[in-house]
């Protein structure tokens, strides 16, 4: 069974409490305090396994706990640091939180390897603690406590092209036929119930990688059939390629069938519609009528649109090779980064929240914000894009950074600084 989503329940270790004690040896009266350090708990991290290509894994296993830390001792003995708990996923997974949706992480082109929660951090043994006037501490600092979440697994295909259509239309047979994927075939509905990758050479050293998407009903894009299971692989293809039943030989309107699959499109996520889009008029092998030829009438339909038509028989080929360097062409004038979901939702952790910033202006006129906080949240945060951005806004208004600014005097259309980086301010 193909599992291309799951809910699991993930948990860092806590940090190793500091220990209490006290040096005695003999002729040392009075040895002082020597309870050691506790040791950090195991964080919870992600990694790509390139061997992987499904979820199933996580259907059998749901709780994902990293160890503690182990407690400091006598003689200022630093207790062990937990192991991190390595979870293995396939590409293209997105780490979502649970409650919210917003992406955590997205497991795709460089992103190899991501620590979601941190362990706890170790207590302080009671030898920290020790001043002139209490010389005989007899207390210690517990361990960080470890953080748990629920978050959801979602596998989203990598792949620059993705074949489109109604279950029984040819997407298999024509996907087998131009690269090196094996999908079962067979004259079923739903026969394809989970994503094929193939890579697609063409002369020259050419090529991309083309999926074939599982097919689709109407009322998929509100979890109908397959649903959100054939939508959500759509998402990372960068072009789209219409497969249509060109002689209804179970009697569909590919017109009908187009307009459908758009719809839906829409429904699930508007910008699906921006990507650039053929159709492969498939099964022209069967067409047997005389009065009207049914790629003209496709052609007449989708072109003044933009949306180019192939003739095409995904059995016997003809065809193919002009549709395959029409598709190859349209990739050149899309972005040629792989499509990656951006970081929406951070894990703020005590000790995050109380790094410190600061907000001052400069001779110039200018505020300047710095520090720790600033710059760990910049390390993360893409500001190109418009999500990225999003976050960043929030952010400064969640933190206290704006009311500070507002504090400090700052006034519509005065620039703020910030490691480099400068913005106008509006409110």
């Amino acid at each position: 069974m193909f599992a291309d989503n799951a809910k699991i329940f993930i948990k860092s270790g806590k940090g190793g409490d500091g220990h209490v004690s006290f040096r005695k040896e003999l002729f040392v009266p009075a040895g002082g305090p020597d309870g050691g350090d506790g040791g950090k708990g195991g964080d919870i991290i992600f990694e790509v396994d390139p061997g992987l290509n499904t979820l199933t894994d996580f259907r059998h296993v749901r709780k994902y706990v990293a160890r503690d830390g182990e407690q400091g001792g006598k003689k200022r003995c630093h207790g062990a640091n937990a192991e991190n708990l390595v979870i293995k996923v396939p590409e293209g997974t997105v780490i979502k939180d649970f409650e919210t949706g917003k992406v955590i992480a997205d497991m795709s082109g460089e992103n190899k390897r991501e620590t979601i929660l941190r362990g706890g951090k170790g207590g302080l043994g009671n030898m920290n603690f020790a001043t002139p006037t209490m010389q005989a501490p007899k207390y210690a600092q517990p361990g960080q406590q470890g953080h748990e979440l629920w978050v959801q697994l979602e596998l989203k295909v990598i792949a620059d092209v993705g074949l489109v259509g109604f279950p029984n239309v040819g997407k298999s047979t024509l996907l087998s036929r131009v690269s090196n994927a094996k999908p079962k075939i067979a004259n079923y509905h739903f026969t394809t119930l989970n994503p094929h990758l193939g890579v697609v050479d063409l002369d020259g050293g050419a090529g991309f990688v083309m999926a074939d998407i599982p097919g689709l009903i109407e009322g998929a894009s509100q979890g109908i059939g397959l649903g959100h299971d054939f939508l959500r692989h759509i998402e990372r293809c960068r072009v789209l390629v219409h497969v249509v039943d060109a002689a209804g030989t179970e009697g569909r309107d590919p017109i009908a069938d187009i307009r459908a699959i758009n719809a839906e499109l829409e429904a699930y996520n508007p910008e699906l519609l921006k990507r650039p889009m053929v159709i492969a008029a498939n099964k022209i092998d069967a067409v047997y009528s005389e009065d009207e030829d049914p790629v003209e009438i496709l052609k007449q339909e989708f072109e003044p649109e933009g949306i180019k038509v192939f003739p095409i028989s995904a059995v016997s080929g003809k065809g193919v090779k002009e549709l395959l360097y029409a598709v190859y062409e349209l990739l050149k004038t899309v972005n040629l980064d792989p499509v990656i979901f951006e970081k929406e939702f951070e894990i703020e952790y005590a000790g995050d929240r109380n790094l410190p910033y600061t907000v001052e202006q400069n001779e110039d006129g200018e505020f300047v914000v710095e520090g720790p906080r600033i710059e760990k949240m910049l390390g993360y945060t893409n500001l190109e894009s418009e999500k990225g951005f999003q976050f960043f806004q929030k952010f400064l208004k969640e933190s206290g950074i704006l009311d500070e600014l507002e504090a400090a005097g700052i006034q519509e259309g005065d620039t703020v600084r910030m490691y480099g980086l400068a913005f106008d301010y509006y409110k």
